[in-house]
């Protein structure tokens, strides 16, 4: 093989091909996926608001901190999203009788209204999310994208 062969080859082997970049296809299928939740959840409900929501109904009343942990948000993300379900009347917040410094966040009963409401449509967009799917590609999907974390 000439030099300038070999030179073309390790240079066709560097290229840069954007539509094959992870980053670029989990984008894509991130951006498919919250087309389909705006479309299709009720309530308005942003997906962290959602996450909130549906922790706070699967878990019960929990300090801000641990909701924040369990939905995999930060302190300041989920401080926003607490406050803004506060005043829209979804959820309460009061202090900690254990510790004053911490708040302790529970559904009202519209809260848990709208979770209730809102999650067949969330399994509705998870479904439809994976459509392009098998069911055994999407539980190996599934799968696979649990080790990426």
């Amino acid at each position: 093989m000439k030099v300038s062969a070999v030179k073309q080859a390790a240079s066709e082997a560097e290229v840069y091909r954007l539509e094959e970049q992870v980053g670029y296809i989990l984008r894509q299928a991130s951006q498919r996926h919250a087309a389909i939740f705006a479309a299709r959840i009720p309530g308005d409900l942003t997906a962290t608001q959602f996450a909130a929501l549906a922790k706070l109904a699967e878990c019960g009343a929990c300090s801000q901190n641990h909701l924040g942990r369990m939905t995999s948000m930060d302190g300041a993300t989920i401080k926003g999203v607490t406050d803004r379900l506060i005043q829209r009347g979804f959820i309460e917040a009061r202090p900690d009788p254990e510790d004053n410094r911490r708040r302790v966040l529970a559904l009202t009963p519209l809260g848990l209204e709208t979770a209730q409401s809102a999650i067949p449509a969330a399994l509705a967009i998870t479904d439809e999310t994976l459509a392009p799917l098998t069911e055994s590609e999407r539980v190996e999907f599934l799968e696979l994208l649990k080790k990426l974390r």
